[in-house]
């Protein structure tokens, strides 16, 4: 785990404890019991660690170790293939198109990571 800096509030165990406990139970950061500390700085920290590829290493550490089994599942809901009531087909098409409109310009992700904890070795 990476060295912590500064005067930090939760310690890297309890980062890592309520992370696993969001991967197991599927709940919202929001909804993290307070007893995990914080929901805001432990979803930060695992961002960062992610980001860094910190949270990869931890996780192949823990796996190899046979300490835990997790296994990264997407599942992909699109909300673009919904179905037009007839009342609204015949209205004129816009001709100009908008920078958000383009699929390539980036926008919110269409999927959501689910993460499943697998049965305990």
């Amino acid at each position: 785990m990476p060295t912590q800096r500064g005067n930090v509030t939760l310690d890297n165990l309890q980062v890592l404890n309520a992370i696993l406990y969001v991967a197991e139970q599927g709940c919202k950061w929001r909804g993290l019991p307070k007893q995990f500390g914080n929901w805001h700085t432990i979803y930060t920290r695992m961002n960062r660690w992610a980001k860094s590829g910190v949270l990869d290493r931890i996780f192949t550490q823990l796996q190899q170790a046979q300490i835990i089994r997790v296994k990264i599942e997407a599942v992909a809901l699109d909300g673009t293939i919904v179905k037009v009531h007839p009342d609204g087909t015949g209205a004129l098409k816009k001709t100009v198109r908008k920078p958000w409109a383009d699929p390539a310009a980036g926008g919110p992700p269409r999927f959501i990571w689910l993460p499943r904890m697998l049965e305990r070795p």
